[in-house]
This record gives structure tokens, sequence and C-alpha cells, in this order.
């Protein structure tokens, strides 16, 4: 940021979004302040914010609503801000203005800054194979876009042992064609704990959350309503699916 060491860091994880953070340099330690998020879902696009130590950690979401020569984003029923305005200046900087209600805010100027390998603390990886970095899907970084989704008690209290059987045999069955079909990475059950919490998943080649949404829909745990869920993106390791060649080795007995 222009006249202040105040930084934000994009990443490009997929087509359809954009993920960053905000942060601080003093004295060579780096301060997070917020991580932003911008994502295509159907016809409209999202800028989320999440501002740490404000809003009670709650993320603030601003549409789309112009994008000809000024990239224009709003939330009216948010106090402050209600717009967020970018307008590139040149093909290294951004002009921003932030607004709440009676336009009252403030702006800046962005200049991009271009980093090479060993530069700034980053590390070119001798061990780089582009090829394996292309089969997973990496960024320049060996990450990528997950859905991590929470497995919580459903409303449905049945204590019908037929159709609990019934459901749950068919939770795992769905649990294995989403494997072979490459949309699950990682699946288990939490111990008993005070949050209800049953399970998670870790859905892999999904977009969005409403997709991910619609995909959950064909367990039968979770239609019958003894499973509830929660969804989030999640950032991590592309190399995370290696380990299922490994896992489908080492049980002896089917559960």
């Amino acid at each position: 940021m222009e006249g202040k060491e105040i930084y934000e860091h994009w990443d490009k994880p997929s087509d359809r979004r954009l993920k960053g953070f905000s942060y601080a340099l003093k004295g060579g330690q780096l301060t997070v302040s917020e991580y932003l998020d911008i994502v295509q879902r159907d016809d409209r696009t999202i800028y989320t914010a999440t501002v740490l130590n404000q809003n009670q950690g709650q993320s603030v979401d601003f549409l789309l609503t112009a994008s000809d020569s000024t990239y224009t984003f709003e939330n009216l029923n948010h106090d402050f801000p209600q717009k967020i305005t970018y307008k590139k200046m040149a093909d290294s900087a951004i002009f921003v203005r932030v607004f709440g209600k009676n336009r009252e805010g403030f702006s800046y100027q962005m200049k991009k800054q271009y980093v090479k390998p060993g530069k700034n603390g980053t590390t070119a990886n001798p061990n780089y194979d582009p090829s394996l970095a292309a089969e997973f899907s990496a960024d320049e970084y060996g990450m990528k876009m997950y859905i991590f989704v929470i497995l919580k008690t459903g409303t449905n209290q049945t204590k019908d042992q037929a159709f609990l059987s019934e459901k749950f045999s068919g939770h795992m069955n769905n649990i294995n064609r989403l494997v072979e079909e490459k949309k699950l990475v990682i699946a288990g059950p939490f111990d008993q704990n005070s949050q209800s919490y049953r399970g998670l998943f870790i859905l892999n080649n999904v977009a969005t959350v409403d997709e991910a949404n619609v995909l959950l829909q064909t367990d039968p745990a979770i239609q019958a309503g003894l499973l509830d869920v929660e969804l989030f993106p999640w950032y991590g390791s592309a190399a995370l699916p290696a380990y299922l060649k490994f896992a489908d080795k080492i049980w002896k007995v089917k559960p």
C-alpha cells in the first residue's frame, strides 16, 4: 500500500476463485489482519472479507455490482464499509476506495510487487516436478482448494434400528463411491464430544459450497436427517489424495 508497509497477497486456486490476505510488516515481522476471498457462484461474484478481531470473527460478503472500468463490490446492509471499488491505473497499480454511509471513507493506491525466487522469504524448490503438480492441480505453492465438511448429529432422532442400519450402510457405500469418483479424499469419525460432531469429510474436485451441498445429498444418512453438515472452503496441500493408494493396502478388516 502506497506510503505504508501494508500488503495484500493473492493466489488463484481455481478459475472461479481468488484467495488472499492482508498483512503488515514491521521490523521484519509479518502480522495478518484480514483474510479475503473472491469467488464466482453461478452468475454472481462475491468478495468476502474476514477481519481479525472484528465482527466476532464473522465474514462479510460484498456483491460485485459493476465491472466496467472500475470493479465495485457492495453490501448496503453492512455498517462500514458498504462499498469497495478497485480501478486499474496501470499494469502494476490499482486505486482502491472504501466507502461507508454518505460516502465517507478513505482511498489508497496499491502497487504490484514482483517476487523472484529467493527474495522476501520465497524459495525455489529443487525437487519441483511440473508434471506431478499438474496431475494434482497444484498452484505454485503446491496447494489447492477443497471443501471441508463437518458431519453433525441431525434432527432425525429415530431409534428404529432397521432404519438406522439401512441408512448408515448406505452412508458407508456412498463414501466409497465418492472416493472412487475422486470427489472425497478424507473421511472419518470423531470421538464423543460436546459439539455433537460425528465426523468429517474433505471433498476434492468440488468447485463451490453449493456444488458440495448437492453432492452430499446423495448420502442416505444426510438425506434422512440423521446427519447434518457444515461446509467450509479449505486451502490445503494438493498432494493430499496421494495417500489413498497406500490406504487401500493397510486395512485388514473392512468396517
